[in-house]
Formats: C-alpha cells, sequence, structure tokens
C-alpha cells in the first residue's frame, strides 16, 4: 500500500502595523491587535485560531508600536507557534508590508501562504479556505462575506465557479451595488504570487495588487463564509467584539475561561451585590464597587468602576476611575482618565487618557 505524503501546514503573514487611528484613544499607548479583548490580547484569538487550524509558523508584520509585541509572545513557543517579527521603517500598506516579510517565509513557489488582517474578528474556517485555494488552483484565494450593507466597503462579485470577476470600490447609489459579498480581510496567497509585489514602497493589496492580478488573467477566488464577522476598527465594535467573544458567539480556543454572561479576571474585585452582563469583562486588578451595574463592557487593568456606577457597551482603559453614580452608555474612557461621580456620558463620548472630569460636569437631560 502506497501511503500519500501529509500536505504541509501553510504558514502564515499577521498584518499588526496599522496605527489604529478610529480606535483610539484606545490605541495611544497600545497598539490595536495588543488591546486586550475577552481578557488576552486580541491578537492572542487569532493566533490561537491559526493553530488550530494546523498553523505553526506565523510572521508579523509590526509597525506603530512594534516594540511591544515580542516582549509578550515571544518565540511563540507558550501558543505552540514559531513566531517572527518584522518591523517596517515606514508604513508600506497591506501589500507592502506582506512583500516586505517574504523573506522570512519557508515555502515553496507552489505553497499556500495564509495572510491575515489584524482587526477582524471572524470565525472562518481556515482549513476550508486552504482547501478550497488547493483545490481551484488559484493564484490568490480571498475570503468574502455577505452584509446586509455592503456600501461601507468595496465590493467582490464572482461567477458561478466562485472566480472574482472585479473589485469595486465602496458603490455609492443602488445601481452599483451587484452583490452584497465583501472582502473580509483573510487571504491565501501562492508564495510566487508574493514575490512579484514591488518591494520598498507602498502598496495596497485591496487598490494595487488584486486589481493587478486580475487585469494580468490570474485566477482570484473567492470562498464566501458567512460566518461570524467583525471588523474592529471603532471603539464600539471592538467592545461588542469582546462581549461576543466571552457570550461565545465568536470562536476562540484563547478566551480564559468559560463562556458566558461574564468574565472577571484573576486579582479583580467585583463587590458582592454587583452586577455584570452581557459579556462583560473585568481585567486584572480592577475593582467594581457595590450596585455597579456593568452590561456588556470592557474594564481593563487597574480600572475602577465605584458604587452605583452603570456602564453599558463601553470602555474603561487601564488605570482609568469611574466615580459613583456616574452613566457611561457607548463610550471610551481612556487609560488613566479620571470620570468624577455623577457624570453621564454617551452616545460615543471619548475620554482621552490621562483626562480629569470633575463630578457632574458633563450631563444630558432626558430629552437629548
Amino acid at each position: 500500500m502506497t501511503i500519500a505524503p501529509a500536505t504541509p501546514s501553510p504558514e502564515a503573514i499577521l498584518l499588526v502595523g496599522g496605527k489604529g487611528t478610529r480606535l483610539r484613544p484606545m490605541t495611544v499607548h497600545t497598539p490595536k491587535p495588543m488591546v486586550p479583548a475577552a481578557g488576552v490580547p486580541f491578537l492572542t484569538h487569532q493566533l490561537a485560531r491559526a493553530r488550530a487550524a494546523g498553523v505553526e509558523h506565523i510572521v508579523l508584520a509590526t509597525s506603530y508600536l512594534a516594540e511591544v509585541f515580542e516582549p509578550y509572545f515571544g518565540d511563540g513557543s507558550a501558543l505552540g507557534l514559531h513566531l517572527e517579527y518584522v518591523t517596517e521603517e515606514e508604513p508600506l500598506g497591506t501589500g507592502g508590508a506582506i512583500r516586505n516579510v517574504a523573506s522570512r517565509l519557508r515555502s515553496g513557489p507552489d505553497d499556500p501562504v495564509l495572510i491575515f488582517n489584524g482587526d477582524i474578528l471572524t470565525g472562518l474556517d481556515i482549513r476550508a479556505l486552504v482547501d478550497n485555494h488547493r483545490t481551484t488552483g488559484a493564484d490568490v484565494s480571498l475570503h468574502l462575506t455577505r452584509v446586509p450593507d455592503p456600501r461601507a466597503y468595496g465590493l467582490v462579485p464572482t461567477d458561478e465557479r466562485g472566480r472574482v470577476t472585479a473589485f469595486l470600490e465602496k458603490p455609492q447609489t443602488p445601481e452599483e451595488i451587484v452583490t452584497d459579498q465583501i472582502n473580509a480581510g483573510a487571504y491565501v496567497f501562492n508564495r510566487s504570487v508574493i514575490d512579484t509585489i514591488p518591494a520598498d514602497r507602498p502598496v495596497s493589496v485591496e487598490r494595487e495588487t488584486f486589481p493587478g492580478l486580475l487585469a494580468a488573467g490570474a485566477h482570484l477566488q473567492g470562498m464566501v463564509d458567512s460566518t461570524y464577522w467583525l471588523d474592529l476598527g471603532t471603539p464600539q465594535a471592538f467592545v461588542r467584539g469582546s462581549a461576543d467573544l466571552v457570550l461565545g458567539r465568536a470562536p476562540s480556543p484563547a478566551v480564559p475561561g468559560r463562556c458566558g454572561d461574564r468574565l472577571v479576571l484573576d486579582s479583580a474585585s467585583v463587590a458582592g451585590d454587583a452586577k455584570l452582563t452581557g459579556g462583560t469583562v473585568i481585567g486584572p486588578q480592577a475593582r467594581v464597587g457595590a450596585g455597579a451595574r456593568i452590561d456588556g463592557s470592557t474594564v481593563l487593568e487597574g480600572a475602577v468602576v465605584e458604587e452605583g456606577a452603570q456602564v453599558r457597551d463601553s470602555l474603561v482603559g487601564a488605570g482609568a476611575r469611574i466615580g459613583a453614580r456616574t452613566v457611561l452608555e457607548g463610550a471610551v474612557v481612556g487609560d488613566g482618565a479620571l470620570v468624577g461621580p455623577d457624570n453621564e456620558l454617551r452616545d460615543g463620548v471619548r475620554v482621552w487618557c490621562g483626562a480629569d472630569i470633575p463630578a457632574g460636569a458633563v450631563r444630558f437631560s432626558s430629552d437629548q
């Protein structure tokens, strides 16, 4: 009996160099992939899911606050991975970042290389994407997902075989919405394709590489996987993603505890009559006072939520303090900020790191 050789596991590139401008003030001191989601840096969930899919070697393409990644993850052995780090001296865009790390890849020209954006939370079947890439003989495969309103995204129509037929910028009129399929931010490249990306200059895979390959007759394959998918580009989306991980709506083997209504990290202190719901996370050394109500929110390391405060769909930064009876709804409070008692912050308000809001300084009447 002849035994076929095992298919080698693909390696991966993780694009984690973005500045996270839309997430400020969460990203003032911390790069976006290192902001905690469900109790650990978001990047931990991506690494753990890649490892669960059989990936063993991952190169991290870093730029903004690049120095924080390696001290935390090291060589990746704690996650069963071999991690390498490459830092861009100047921002190179998605395509440029991929090309910049190519020298660290071990794949042969026809081998598949997975590429993940560092701000997407997804339930994508990674193995299925690679298998589909191999089966169809594609040069590049893209994870596509369907969204109810695609106007904020680039559209990626495909034919009946799943081959990509065009890349369309954000549609402006109903006539331009020819599909509800969008680029979901995970790809498989043949290694040889990566080597064709221009080196040492900014390149966008979305605007330059993909359209250029299509125009040259390359085979670009789309695989629609409409399981859980969320772009964590805004504070509200990030908080929602963290809550969904805790609730078990978004899959990850890296959640440090059982899925449920709440996740309280070791060394946190929560008053007995405080109520935590909706996937709320209380970080290490944080404290929640008597009678506080926290729903669908993240309270980071060392933060304090005082007695009677109400926090909903919000993020409280590391070392911040929320005063007694203060109400946060859809708000972000930066690291080390102080929000005094009896304030109301709603509807996307962002409090900068280290800010100090006195007691009762911000109030919303019921008719606002």
